[in-house]
């Protein structure tokens, strides 16, 4: 009677191939972070790379196509475009760091207050939020920067950082209303722990990855807001390098049909873009990844 019986599955068990693991670097932008890496130490090892001066006006030069002594060519102020190209691009990164940086900041600070505020002020901030969510990005910066008056790197950083934080911030907000019933922030708040205790320790850990995507997101905002405000002619001015205000020669460029000054800075520009894109959607991935394993 023994032989008669057979376990069901051995064989389908037996028969199935071993799964093969994933390389290290199947489904990751491994072109776009080495491409970024290339162009962000370029950026920032400028001045050993850096073939002329990028301020120098070389009157004799003007309007020169791409050569051996100019590689990218010159403008209309006979200035070099390959240097200017890289130390242009420490201008750009910068504003798109630091502006970045700041908006951040805020988004927690509103997001944590908002969540941890009574119903009437969370429901009061977030229509604030979303007031200024409604407004238009780029306006709401001009806006705000002819108030301060003149762009400079600093103020153009700042204008564009506190413009956009509101989206992270709708976010962190309810990330927050989560996590605030846990029984180690309770536990933190009954020993006296203040308010940037609480958030440094135990809630900012557990929501940065949240919103990640979104802060690197932000990085392209802001290098995009600042070249597209440069090229209006709105932004920083001709004589602050950076590759915004090398694409507001645009209008000149075309009509001496110069094509290298609008083609070389606006490759630069958006193959950076592109790159910061794939690898915020790279962590979007990676986070929606996670919350379904949970």
């Amino acid at each position: 009677m023994a032989g008669q019986f057979e376990i069901v599955g051995m064989k389908e068990t037996e028969q199935r191939e071993p799964k093969q693991r994933k390389k290290w670097y199947e489904g990751k932008p491994v072109i776009s972070m080495a491409v970024l890496v290339l162009i962000v130490t370029g950026c920032l090892a400028c001045d050993l790379i850096m073939t002329k001066d990028p301020f120098y006006l070389d009157l004799k030069n003007c309007n020169d196509p791409p050569n051996l002594e100019f590689r990218f060519g010159t403008d209309t102020m006979g200035r070099d475009i390959f240097s200017m190209i890289w130390y242009g691009g420490r201008i750009s990164l910068f504003i798109g760091v630091v502006s970045t940086v700041i908006s951040t900041a805020a988004a927690v600070i509103f997001g944590t207050v908002s969540a941890s505020a009574p119903a009437w002020a969370d429901h009061l901030l977030m229509r604030f939020a979303e007031i200024l969510i409604s407004v238009p990005g780029l306006l709401m910066v001009i806006f705000v920067q002819a108030v301060l008056g003149e762009a400079n790197v600093l103020s153009l950083s700042f204008v564009i950082g506190i413009t956009g934080w509101m989206g992270i911030a709708k976010v962190i907000r309810t990330e927050v209303r989560r996590l605030r019933s846990s029984e180690y922030v309770i536990a933190s708040r009954c020993m006296g722990g203040s308010f940037f205790h609480i958030l440094w320790h135990h809630l900012a850990p557990n929501f940065i990855s949240s919103i990640m995507f979104m802060v690197v997101m932000n990085i392209r905002t802001a290098i995009a807001a600042e070249s597209t405000l440069s090229f209006m002619g709105i932004g920083l001015p001709v004589e602050v390098i950076s590759w915004g205000s090398m694409l507001s020669l645009a209008e000149k460029a075309l009509l001496s049909n110069s094509w290298w000054m609008i083609l070389i800075p606006g490759a630069f520009l958006v193959v950076t873009l592109l790159c910061v894109t794939n690898l915020g959607n790279y962590l979007r991935r990676s986070v929606n990844r996670q919350e379904r394993n949970l």
